[in-house]
């Protein structure tokens, strides 16, 4: 049985992590700050800040679930020093890290040179979060020491979302489905990440996903 850790499990897609990957039965252990808390009574819970986190705190696990977010001005850039502790802390180790990222990175020339949060048509009030977390990817890419995994969503990530256990696989590139919608929800993109656990598919790589 694998033993998952789940960073930040009382969020909102922290929360589904946990349950799916409950419900596939691992051992998971959500870890929480002191006014969260973890809601699968079959999880167990550690109450630690991420940036409390040491080696021995994760040593003992298979993969470690990074479901970090920040949205405020003051705490965006924490995106990118919360996953710089994460992977000093698991250097060397065989512990995978797996990353719930962004949509704002992913590509949308064949060059690779521009990204969606480049276009026009991109919001400027979601630029700024696009920006830390692609600089986080962009460091992220540089640990050759990790075993980590960044999973990039559809651009529109949809919170309360249908789980319908359906998503199509993409890689670097921004696309879109059948519909010509780029979309999934949050309780969709756990399957995703969890199945990722089992497939071992993406190993110091990022991948999006979308919803059928």
């Amino acid at each position: 049985m694998k033993k998952v850790a789940i960073i930040c499990a009382a969020g909102k897609q922290g929360k589904l992590l946990v349950n799916e990957a409950v419900s596939r039965g691992y051992e998971v252990t959500g870890f929480i700050r002191g006014s969260d808390k973890v809601e699968n009574a079959k999880a167990n819970t550690v109450v630690k800040d991420l940036f409390d986190l040491t080696r021995e705190d994760l040593i003992g696990f298979d993969v470690v679930i990074d479901a970090f977010g920040a949205w405020t001005p003051e705490t965006l850039p924490l995106h990118k020093t919360s996953l710089a502790h994460l992977c000093d802390i698991l250097s060397g180790t065989k512990v995978r890290l797996l990353v719930v990222g962004g949509a704002g990175s992913l590509y949308v020339s064949p060059e690779h040179t521009v990204q969606v949060k480049d276009l026009e048509s991109f919001p400027d009030v979601f630029k700024p979060l696009a920006n830390n977390m692609g600089e986080a990817l962009a460091e992220l890419r540089k640990r050759f020491d990790v075993q980590w995994t960044y999973l990039s969503p559809a651009g529109d990530f949809v919170a309360d979302g249908e789980r319908t256990g359906e998503y199509l696989l993409g890689g670097e590139e921004y696309f879109v489905n059948e519909k010509g919608e780029s979309r999934i929800s949050y309780a969709d993109y756990a399957i995703a990440m969890i199945d990722e656990i089992e497939n071992a598919n993406n190993i110091q790589k990022r991948f999006s996903v979308i919803g059928k």
